[in-house]
């Protein structure tokens, strides 16, 4: 498949070129929870643009770097765009910010194995916290699909005091509950 063949030389170029990351979106959701199809890879790295440039720099052969800066709303952090030379697949890379919870998540993520290669995660129940403030700004359903599926693989599992925290720090806590 192409977006594995994506998802490999991503993370072979970061594990590489030893920055600090984590894999959050929809590939987090489907490590913790139910498997879906997706497009795009999403990468939150802790260092400044000179990484995301070094990261450009070795992926040149797989990758097109689009330079153009975008805000993400939800955190408030920048974002770069990597698109897959060879299929329609893209990677999002966010500058790790300020955001307590961007950053708290970031000290929680955990070593993983992802097609073969080391990879880092957010924890189950970071997961969780971001695709819910992700749902309150994207009323498309993925989002809260996403939450559904990690809470019934997962749920017996998590730190439930830990989601309750931050999902009543975000006003999320309503939206928790019904799912």
């Amino acid at each position: 498949m192409n977006s594995e063949k994506a998802i490999v030389a991503l993370l072979d170029a970061l594990n590489d070129l030893s920055l600090d990351y984590m894999i959050v979106g929809s590939l987090s959701s489907n490590f913790y929870g139910i498997a879906r199809s997706t497009k795009d890879a999403d990468v939150v790295i802790s260092l400044a643009y000179s990484s995301v440039a070094e990261l450009a720099r070795r992926l040149d052969s797989e990758f097109q770097f689009d330079p153009q800066v975008e805000l993400e709303l939800v955190t408030s952090t920048t974002k770069y765009l990597f698109s897959f030379r060879e299929a329609p697949f893209e990677v999002e890379v966010f500058l790790l910010s300020d955001d307590p919870h961007d950053r708290e998540r970031f000290l929680r993520r955990q070593r993983a194995t992802l097609l073969g290669r080391n990879a880092f995660f957010p924890t189950a129940e970071d997961v969780i916290v971001m695709k819910l403030r992700w749902a309150l700004s994207r009323p498309h359903g993925k989002d809260v699909e996403d939450v559904a599926a990690v809470i019934a693989v997962s749920g017996d599992n998590l730190d439930w005091q830990y989601v309750f925290h931050w999902c009543d720090l975000h006003g999320t806590r309503k939206l928790l509950d019904s799912i």
